[in-house]
């Protein structure tokens, strides 16, 4: 039992308090033992709580919870009583970005690889998904994190309230492509595969990475032979006029220009999947993706 009657839980560890007050003549909880408890002042109350030491300096808690006028743990100073730069970004107003220590290069140390996008385009049926699956399976045998940002399944819950209009589609693009950013920045090869058929949301995805991190990978597989397999039987309702605005029959595909990676296939000579998949591993290895 401790000095208000309660009884200690097994593994939590205990420290001493002692009540004190600052130079300003604030009251003052310190902690006199190294842990992570942080203890929160009773509203209203004006005091500030001492945690423990982070790189040799006290964090302070204000009365609301949080800390300020506290040196963080990357070492940049806090606000002082000073403004800080406060930015519009879109519709979103007084918003400022927030820096820490561990960054992209730390997690990719982390991970030994390097993160960026391989964005692949292409026809419905031109086996975009398969060989984003086979090219994980490829970099998971050796040792390598990837994820996939599938264009159907964002549709399950990202971009689930999304239509196929014209602008629902290019915000469907813009979505991903800021996910697929944040991946890569945390270190992982980030592989979208969505028909995306303008130039101009490519390149706007493009554009939100470091130049190089950004893989644009075309499935060159001539409309014929994507009808042919039609594995969701989506060209057989467009050509039925059941699907409009759908791309190849009446909606138009941009093929890209100038890819970083082309995979054809035509009839009769087309090459398997974990062979494409292979060939975009080369690249990642000639660009030092695979290794920090």
């Amino acid at each position: 039992m401790n000095a208000i009657g309660l009884k200690p839980l097994p593994g939590i560890r205990t420290m001493r308090v002692e009540l004190g007050s600052n130079s300003e003549g604030d009251h003052v909880i310190s902690l006199k033992q190294r842990g992570v408890l942080r203890i929160k002042a009773m509203e209203g109350s004006p005091s500030r709580m001492m945690g423990p030491k982070v790189n040799g300096e006290v964090e302070t808690v204000s009365s609301n919870g949080s800390f300020s006028d506290a040196k963080l743990i990357n070492g940049i100073q806090g606000t002082n009583g000073k403004r800080s730069p406060l930015s519009m970004v879109g519709n979103s107003t007084n918003i400022k970005w927030h820096e820490c220590s561990v960054g992209k290069s730390e997690r990719q140390n982390l991970l030994n690889q390097k993160g960026c996008v391989i964005w692949i385009t292409g026809l419905s049926g031109s086996g975009k998904s398969t060989v984003a699956c086979a090219l994980s399976q490829t970099l998971y045998r050796r040792g390598k994190l990837s994820y996939i940002l599938d264009g159907d399944n964002v549709r399950h819950g990202l971009n689930r309230d999304l239509s196929f209009k014209t602008e629902d589609r290019a915000e469907n693009i813009r979505r991903v492509g800021e996910v697929a950013k944040l991946f890569a920045d945390a270190g992982v090869i980030c592989i979208a595969c969505l028909i995306s058929p303008f130039q101009r949301d490519r390149e706007a995805c493009r554009a939100m990475l470091p130049k190089g991190d950004f893989i644009e990978v075309f499935m060159d597989v001539p409309l014929g032979v994507c009808e042919a397999r039609d594995p969701k039987g989506l060209y057989k309702l467009a050509r039925e006029g059941k699907i409009k605005g759908f791309t190849g029959i009446d909606d138009p595909y941009e093929p890209p220009l100038d890819s970083e990676i082309v995979l054809k296939c035509n009839v009769g000579d087309c090459a398997s999947p974990f062979e494409m998949a292979q060939k975009v591993v080369f690249y990642l290895e000639e660009k030092g993706f695979l290794h920090t």
